[in-house]
C-alpha cells in the first residue's frame, strides 16, 4: 500500500501524521509512505528526522486584512497555489498513492484537492473543535473527515462522512502513573501546578505568570513548574527579579525554558495552566489532568477559545480569557481550585472521559477502509 500524508506549519499538524505513519509501517508489510508539506515549514525538520521522504510545495497563507499589502500578499498566495497544484499533481501521479491523508495547515490543501480530482481516496483530520480554513475548503471533496471531538460533528454538512477519531498523542500521556510520577520527581504531599504557553511562549501571559509567582511566594501553598518558552526565557527571569522575587530562595517555584518531560509532569500535576491548542487539549484529556485554559486571542477564527469551551461544557476545564485575568486573579483561581479536591477529581475524570485513547488506531482504520 502507498500512503501520502500531507500537512505543515506546526507540530500540532505534523506529529499526529508521523504517529499514524509509523503505525501504518508496523501494520502493513511493504507500506510506502510519502509526506507532502511546505518549503519553509517545520515539517522540513520533523519529517526527515523520522526517516520519511518529504516533497515540498511553495505555500503561503491568506491575510484577512484588506490593506494594499494584504491584497498583494493574497494575490501572491493565489499565484503560489496554482503552481503548487500542478506540482502536487505531478507528485501524486508519480507516487500513485492508494490513500491521501491531510492533517492540517495550508500545505495540505493542494494534495487533498488534487487527489480528490484524480479520484484518489482522500481524508482530512481536523484537530480543532471547529473546521479551519483548509478543512472548509476541501470538505465537499474528500471522502472522509476525521474530527477530534464528538461536538464537532455539528459544524459539517455531511455527517455520514464524519468519523470521531480524536487526536493521536504520545503513549506516555495515557499511561504514566500519577504516584510513580510524583515519586520520580521527588514531590511530597504539596500540590503541583504546571504552566506553559507553548514552545515560544506568550509575552503577555508570561508577564502575568511573573506576578503570579510573586503572589505564590508569599504563601507557599504549592509547587509550581513554569516553562517560559524560548522567547520568554530571554527576558522573564530578569522581570521576576525586577518584581523583587529571588527564585533561589523559593525552590518550590521552578522556572525553566522548556518542559521536556511533560507527560511525567502532567501526570504528577494537580492542575495545569495552559493555552487551548488542539495538541495541548489532547494531552490534557489523555492524562486526565484538571486545567485552567487561557485561550490565545491571536489565532485565526478564535479557534482556541472554541476548543476550550468544549472542555468547559464537559466540566473538564475552567476557561479564562486573557483580557480577563492578571497574576492576582489567576492565583486566586488556582488557590480556590486546589482547595476543592472533589472538584479537581471531577474535572480530571471529565477530561479523561473525553480522550480517545486509540486515536492513531482509529485513523489507521479509516485509511484501511478507504484503501479497500
Amino acid at each position: 500500500m502507498k500512503i501520502v500524508f500531507t500537512c505543515g506549519g506546526t507540530g500540532g499538524h505534523i506529529n499526529p501524521a508521523i504517529a499514524v505513519a509509523k503505525l501504518c509501517q508496523e501494520r502493513i508489510p511493504g507500506c510506502e509512505i510519502l509526506f507532502i508539506g511546505a518549503e519553509d515549514g517545520m515539517e522540513n525538520k520533523l519529517v526527515p528526522r523520522e526517516g520519511f521522504p518529504l516533497e515540498t510545495l511553495k505555500i503561503s497563507n491568506f491575510q484577512r486584512k484588506l490593506t494594499p499589502a494584504g491584497v498583494w500578499h493574497n494575490v501572491t498566495t493565489l499565484f503560489h497555489m496554482a503552481g503548487s497544484m500542478q506540482k502536487a499533481k505531478k507528485i501524486l501521479r508519480e507516487f500513485s498513492p492508494d490513500v491521501i491523508v491531510g492533517t492540517g495547515g495550508y500545505a495540505s490543501y493542494p494534495a487533498l484537492k488534487m487527489g480528490a480530482k484524480l479520484k484518489i481516496p482522500t481524508a482530512v483530520h481536523e484537530a480543532n473543535a471547529v473546521p479551519g480554513l483548509t478543512t472548509r475548503m476541501v470538505a465537499k471533496d474528500v471522502d472522509r473527515i476525521m474530527v477530534s471531538f464528538e461536538d464537532s460533528k455539528a459544524y459539517y454538512d455531511h455527517p455520514e462522512r464524519i468519523t470521531v477519531t480524536g487526536m493521536p498523542v504520545r503513549g506516555e500521556f495515557l499511561y504514566t502513573d500519577k504516584k510513580e510520577a510524583r515519586k520520580a520527581l521527588g514531590l511530597d504531599e504539596k500540590p503541583l501546578v504546571v504552566s506553559a504557553w507553548g514552545s515560544l511562549g506568550a509575552r503577555e501571559m508570561n508577564k502575568k505568570i511573573a506576578a503570579f509567582m510573586v503572589r505564590e511566594a508569599q504563601e507557599d501553598l504549592f509547587c509550581h513548574v513554569h516553562a517560559t518558552g524560548s522567547f520568554g526565557w530571554r527576558w522573564m527571569p530578569d522581570l521576576v527579579k525586577e518584581l523583587g522575587l529571588d527564585l533561589s530562595q523559593h525552590p518550590q517555584i521552578d522556572m525553566r525554558e522548556y518542559i521536556y518531560n511533560m507527560p511525567q509532569l502532567m501526570a504528577a500535576a494537580d492542575l495545569v495552566i495552559c493555552r487551548a491548542g488542539a495538541a495541548t487539549i489532547s494531552e490534557v484529556c489523555a492524562s486526565g489532568t484538571p486545567c485552567i485554559m487561557v485561550p490565545s486571542p491571536n489565532v485565526t477564527n478564535d479557534h482556541q477559545e472554541k476548543n476550550a469551551r468544549v472542555l468547559e461544557r464537559h466540566g473538564a476545564a475552567v476557561v479564562i480569557r486573557e483580557s480577563d485575568c492578571d497574576g492576582e486573579s489567576l492565583y486566586e483561581t488556582v488557590k480556590e481550585l486546589l482547595g476543592d479536591r472533589e472538584k479537581l477529581r471531577q474535572m480530571g475524570a471529565a477530561a479523561a472521559n473525553m480522550a480517545v485513547v486509540d486515536s492513531a488506531e482509529q485513523i489507521y482504520s479509516v485509511i484501511r477502509q478507504l484503501a479497500d
